[in-house]
């Protein structure tokens, strides 16, 4: 058992004698809000944004993108649980900006005369088919998620989407504008 193993259990034990009535609590968002955002471990949404347990889906990839999986699990948040308002949190210092498809191939392919292995020879077929999302500016590709998420048929028009850029230095939550106009609500329901 490693150290962070027994350390996660032993923070769930003391977790757990506090829980409280949060078994009361229902799959549907208090606030009806999901949040897509960074994996990164310098985000905390619940921090940033003022939620508590309860209040909000909040669904995190590599570089907070607008894969088809984020997608998924947006529209489950909407036509399964009532979420009626979205964001796309994406964030300065993204290590997603650090690097490019081809150098991610390359991490899986570069040694492929050595390779003896039939999974080292999948795994470096199925890098190169995988589009790694990576991006170079985090308010381009934030605007980019947002009208992917708009223009997806599956996303009715009268969900707002909004885009904000976490600064890592400050904290603070920036508003990208182009982004919010992209994600407008573009039909109203009667």
């Amino acid at each position: 058992m490693s150290d962070n193993f027994r350390k996660i259990l032993e923070a769930n034990i003391n977790y757990s004698k506090n829980f409280g009535n949060k078994s009361e609590f229902h799959a549907p968002p208090r606030r009806k809000i999901a949040i897509l955002t960074c994996m990164d471990a310098r985000l905390n949404p619940s921090s940033f944004a003022g939620l508590q347990e309860g209040d909000a889906h909040v669904i995190r990839n590599a570089g907070g993108r607008a894969s088809r999986d984020a997608i998924r699990s947006l529209v489950i948040s909407y036509k399964l649980l009532g979420t009626d308002e979205w964001y796309v949190i994406h964030h300065t210092d993204c290590g997603m900006a650090s690097f490019t498809n081809d150098i991610m191939v390359k991490n899986f392919s570069s040694d492929e005369e050595k390779r003896i292995l039939k999974d080292d020879i999948k795994a470096a077929k199925a890098a190169k088919e995988l589009d790694w999302l990576t991006f170079k500016d985090p308010a381009e590709s934030l605007i980019d998620d947002v009208k992917t998420i708009r223009e997806n048929p599956m996303v009715p028009g009268y969900i707002p989407i909004y885009g904000l850029l976490f600064n890592v230095k400050t904290g603070r939550l920036e508003e990208v504008k182009e982004a919010n106009e992209a994600g407008e609500v573009v039909e109203v329901t009667t």
